[in-house]
């Protein structure tokens, strides 16, 4: 067991580390936070000392290409409507169906961790038992997990810290709950801004093991331990990196392009006009040029308009250039290269999908060895429930990827193909007389991707049959073997 001042050091150690600082910029970013908003003007005094400049427009513009970028690939994964987690089975199939793909509250879990991994580098997921007695999962936020290895190696994990907001009492002061997993129980922990860790009194079984249960009435509990830690952690990549990591400079670059850009034309936006011998008050001719649009000068004076052009065009060039590279580098898909579909075939559609597909299935690779952990558990508890022995090998996983197509030219290849296929059935049923009726049949069914085999039974006498499609084809006129229409 962990003393409390071990926690809060591992607590404290864990916060300050370089995996964990990268998490939370790339969860900043995800969220629009940037670094941007953070961007102050200085200039130098009469003394050389740097001031900070706060009459300046100080504009300053977030773009959230990153948060794009994570719910695409995170949707394009998601986006079969059969669920991933697969079986030839059907029985095995139904139980599947009843934890993974037809469970809502899984599927969005799913996501959120995804989300967490892909925008963090890394998530977590963890199991428990609900109220059905059925293992249920739930996505762990990884800013507030902590992994303490065992002493002298690093493949096992001996503790989870987890570390959360319960909620925030008046003062801004925030409430923690810091929860100790080992491989059998669970501690529970309190902690009032940054104090000291108190046993948390509001659990009444405090170590709790992970599972109570009773059996129908009896007042009595037996409890029950996992033999693991049910912590199940996801990383986007062997490094555990952000997807950030690869384009935070780019989009930096975007904000700062897009609010100077956004500066010059506030701090530029009025003309500037240049008087000449005028003597009266400076601030009496102001206002008479703001409210009376008019003032007087002396003979020989004058008015001069003078206008600044703000040279936007290589700042637009710019801005240009960084949103090509940032959903290049970040492997995402730039709708605004699709934006006429009707004129766009479907191959310029797939070669726009290319990266965002690679960057999928790069990913599916670390998912499908997340999902096989959380699948060993499930099946376990299949095979303990229903006395079944169902094998990790029964199950596979499929990614049903959705892909946007041109509707006009989806609908001119259906069209050229039931034009093949009527003559080829055309040409068929002119060979009726050179073939038997059995023969024709079965190749009509196999234009039409018909299982001859499974209805052969219910047709009727073939030639029977025959003689009613031909009769058929004559009182509409005869058919045309050759352009698959109808001859007068």
């Amino acid at each position: 067991m962990l003393k409390i001042e071990e926690i809060m050091q591992f607590i404290q150690d864990d916060a300050t580390s370089e995996k964990k600082t990268a998490a939370k910029v790339g969860q900043n970013y995800y969220e629009g936070k940037h670094d941007i908003l953070n961007y102050r003007m200085f200039y130098f005094n009469d003394d050389d000392e740097p001031v900070e400049d706060k009459f300046r427009s100080n504009i300053k513009i977030t773009h959230p290409f990153f948060t794009e970028l994570v719910d695409q690939a995170v949707q394009y994964i998601l986006s079969g409507n059969d669920g991933i987690i697969k079986s030839d089975d059907p029985e095995l199939q139904a139980e599947l169906d009843a934890y993974f793909n037809a469970n809502e509250d899984f599927t969005a879990e799913l996501a959120e961790v995804i989300t967490g991994s892909m925008a963090k580098g890394y998530e977590y997921m963890y199991a428990y038992k609900n109220a059905d007695d059925r293992l249920a999962f739930q996505c762990a936020d990884c800013l507030g997990v902590v992994e303490v290895r065992a002493k002298d190696t690093d493949d096992n994990c001996a503790y989870v810290i987890y570390r959360y907001v319960d909620r925030i009492e008046k003062g801004r002061k925030l409430i923690h709950r810091i929860q100790v997993w080992d491989d059998k129980q669970t501690w529970f922990y309190v902690q009032k801004n940054d104090d000291k860790l108190e046993l948390d009194d509001s659990e009444p079984i405090n170590p709790k093991p992970h599972v109570i249960f009773t059996e129908g009435e009896s007042p009595d509990r037996y409890f029950e331990g996992f033999g693991f830690i049910p912590f199940f952690r996801l990383d986007n990549n062997k490094k555990q990196v952000s997807g950030l990591a690869t384009i935070k400079d780019l989009i930096d670059d975007y904000d700062l392009m897009a609010s100077s850009l956004s500066n010059n034309l506030v701090d530029f936006d009025t003309p500037i006009h240049v008087v000449k011998g005028f003597e009266g008050k400076l601030d009496e001719m102001i206002q008479n040029m703001k409210i009376k649009k008019h003032i007087g000068v002396p003979e020989g004076g004058g008015v001069e308009r003078q206008v600044i052009d703000v040279p936007y065009q290589a700042r637009q060039a710019k801005l240009e250039l960084d949103e090509k590279n940032i959903y290049r580098f970040g492997m995402g898909l730039n709708t605004s290269g699709l934006k006429d579909t009707n004129a766009t075939t479907n191959i310029a559609i797939k070669a726009a999908y290319s990266l965002l597909d690679l960057k999928a299935t790069k990913f599916e690779i670390k998912l499908k060895q997340f999902l096989r952990k959380i699948l060993k558990i499930v099946l376990a508890e299949i095979n303990d429930k229903n006395g079944t022995d169902y094998q990790m090998s029964q199950v596979y996983f499929e990614f049903d990827h959705e892909v946007m197509s041109n509707a006009q030219e989806n609908a001119q290849i259906e069209l050229t193909q039931a034009q093949k296929q009527q003559v080829v059935i055309n040409t068929l049923l002119s060979l009726a007389d050179k073939l038997d009726n059995d023969t024709i049949v079965q190749n009509i069914c196999d234009v039409l991707e018909i299982d001859y085999n499974e209805i052969k039974d219910k047709l009727p006498d073939p030639d029977e049959s025959m003689n009613n499609i031909i009769d058929a084809g004559g009182e509409l006129g005869g058919i045309d073997p050759v352009g698959g229409g109808v001859v007068e």
